[in-house]
This record gives structure tokens, C-alpha cells and sequence, in this order.
């Protein structure tokens, strides 16, 4: 089969590799769309990982059954499935509670090694990510590439969850990669009025599209005047920060009202991951300050939902495509600044 290895810092390289072998308890997956993730664009600019040199990245996935193993009940070839990253051990104190994204030995396809990703032709799925991963039916009106964004947009329908974004909100989006266009999209569904704060002016004029009321440029303007100023002087209900920039930490804590909310989406750099915030802003105007990482797998199951009945608009989300052939394309365009949701297409 072929399948697009990251060989060195912004290298990809697409080369005939042995296909895998059928779990028994398991199935293969006919890779038909998987998404170009910030994550991968990390480990594209650094290199592989020691230890995962032969690491097939990807983890925003969709196919259709390839072969089922003689183990298996309640898979058949031909149906299509979207798949995501997150594998749970099901035993350690998280799991028991119900928190599987934030197991003790959460293992990651595409990213943990030894867990091959969806940048292939096909993908062994094991009896261990059907029983305790991400791994549900594809609505029969959408298109590959669109079950593939399901991973992505988990994510953020999670974080808005337990942001509690409601009605009448104002949410600042600090961001407009894909992940912030997301969040601005699942914002406005949930009845916010998004202000954007963004520094690249390609990023902002396609950000447009998503309907945010204020469009702020950080490079030249006062983010936090701004937000209070049409506010009434109050300050946001809630700020995103759906970027790696540690400086919009310490915006997001000025711009939120009394009892706000400042979510921490992005991850930092791991060399560099620390950040400063105003601990009396914290401590006398009761905000809350959380962190935010993957999700609980009901809600792919509800991305797939969210997408089926229009609240999101995948077309607006999914830019460009690539043949597989064509990955490290792909990887470039995405790093490009000027594509939102890169996705690689098996033909």
C-alpha cells in the first residue's frame, strides 16, 4: 500500500510500505479522508519523534470496512466509519470516572508510537480501539472528507460544553486557524455574538466568512479596549485562545467580565510552555480559567450530528484536498497560512 511518512523537518515522503495484517479481533479500514492537524504541522516542522521514525501520522479519519477479523461482531465490509485518535486503558482512575481523554496511558493513532495514523491506504483497527477508542458509524448524507472533520470539531464542541456558551454570550475567538474558525462557527450556533482577534490579514479576511461581529487586528490595535468598549465597558463572557501564543493568556484574563470564563484551547510549545496571568484579576473577579484537551467520544458521535444537519458548515471549514501522492502538498498548503482545513484524499 502507500502511505506518507514524515522523514525530517518539512519532509514528506510517499513510498510503498507493506500493508498491515487483519486483527483477529480487529478490522482494516480502507482509508478514504484524513485531515491535516496542527499537531501534525508541529511534528512536520520539528521531525519525526525519536522512536517514531515509521510513524504513519494522521488521527482526523474516515473509511470504509476493508475486511473484518473472525472475532468481530457488529462490523460489516462496506460500512463507513469516521475515526478518531484517543485509545483509553478503560481501568485507571479517569477511566472508571467516566474521563477517558484523560487516561493515564491515553495512546493516540497517528501520534503515539506504534499506533499508525490514516495518512495510508489502509488502517488495521485493533479489538483494543474498537472496545475502548473512537470509532462510530458515518452519517449515510455525508461525504468522507466531511466525517473525517467530526475529529476536529469534538474537540471544540466539548470545550464550548464545558464553557457553557449559551444565548445572548459574547465570545472572543483569539485565533483564526482552522480550530478558531470552528470555535467562532460553534459559538454562533449556540446563539453568541464572536468577536475575532487575529493578527494575519489573510486569516481575518477568510475568518469573514463565519460571521463574526468585530474583526481585531492585535498587530495594531488594543484587543482588550476593544472588547470592553463594545461591551459597555463589561468585558467578554468568554475568550478562546485557540492558538500556541502564550501572550493571549494574559489578554484573555483582561478582556473577560466579572465571573467570565478564559478558555486555554492551543496548546504551548513543549520547550516553552509556561505563561503569566493577573492572579488578583483571577482571584477578585471569580473568572474561570480552564484547560481544554480532547473530548469525551459522545461528542464525535454529536460532531457528526452537528455536521449532517448543517450547524456547521464543512464547506466553509474544508478548503483544499490532496491525493495522498500529493501529502507533502498538503502539509505545505496547510502551513501556509492561507488554508483553514487541509484534508488528503486515498483515491
Amino acid at each position: 500500500m502507500q502511505a506518507a511518512y514524515i522523514t525530517a523537518p518539512m519532509h514528506v515522503e510517499v513510498c510503498e510500505t507493506p500493508a498491515p495484517s487483519l486483527p483477529a479481533d480487529g478490522l482494516l479500514l480502507s482509508v478514504k479522508a484524513c485531515g491535516v492537524c496542527g499537531s501534525d504541522l508541529r511534528r512536520w516542522r520539528e521531525g519525526p519523534a525519536q522512536g517514531s521514525e515509521t510513524l504513519i501520522a494522521g488521527h482526523e479519519i474516515s473509511g470504509e470496512v476493508l475486511a473484518v477479523g473472525p472475532q468481530v461482531t457488529g462490523y460489516q465490509v462496506g460500512e463507513q466509519l469516521a475515526v478518531a485518535p484517543d485509545v483509553h486503558c478503560g481501568t485507571c482512575y479517569y477511566c472508571e470516572h467516566g474521563l477517558y481523554n484523560l487516561c493515564d496511558t491515553l495512546r493516540l493513532i497517528g501520534i503515539t508510537p506504534g499506533w499508525n495514523g490514516g495518512f495510508a491506504e489502509v488502517l488495521a483497527l485493533s479489538g483494543e480501539v474498537l472496545r475502548n477508542g473512537i470509532v462510530h458509524r458515518v452519517p449515510a448524507s455525508l461525504t468522507f472528507p466531511q466525517a473525517a472533520l467530526a475529529e476536529p470539531l469534538s474537540s471544540v464542541l466539548a470545550a464550548h460544553e464545558q464553557a457553557r456558551t449559551t444565548l445572548g454570550d459574547t465570545v472572543v475567538v483569539m485565533g483564526a486557524g482552522p480550530i478558531g474558525c470552528l470555535h467562532m462557527a460553534v459559538a454562533r450556533a449556540r446563539g453568541a455574538r464572536v468577536i475575532l482577534s487575529e493578527p494575519s490579514a489573510v486569516r481575518r479576511q477568510i475568518a469573514e466568512r463565519f460571521g463574526p461581529e468585530l474583526v481585531l487586528d492585535p498587530s495594531s490595535q488594543d484587543v482588550v479596549a476593544e472588547v470592553r468598549r463594545v461591551t459597555g465597558g463589561r468585558g467578554a463572557e468568554t475568550a478562546i485562545c485557540a492558538n500556541p501564543v502564550a501572550a493571549t493568556h494574559a489578554q484573555a484574563v483582561e478582556l473577560v467580565r466579572k465571573r467570565g470564563t478564559v478558555v486555554l484551547f492551543g496548546g504551548l510549545p513543549k520547550a516553552n510552555p509556561q505563561t503569566t496571568l493577573n492572579g488578583n484579576r483571577i482571584h477578585y473577579d471569580e473568572l474561570r480559567v480552564i484547560g481544554t484537551f480532547s473530548y469525551h467520544p459522545t461528542y464525535h458521535a454529536l460532531a457528526l450530528e452537528a455536521i449532517r444537519r448543517g450547524l456547521v458548515d464543512s464547506d466553509q471549514i474544508i478548503t483544499h484536498t490532496f491525493p495522498l501522492a500529493q501529502a507533502a502538498q498538503a502539509f505545505e498548503q496547510a502551513a501556509s497560512g492561507e488554508a483553514l482545513k487541509v484534508m488528503v484524499i486515498m483515491q
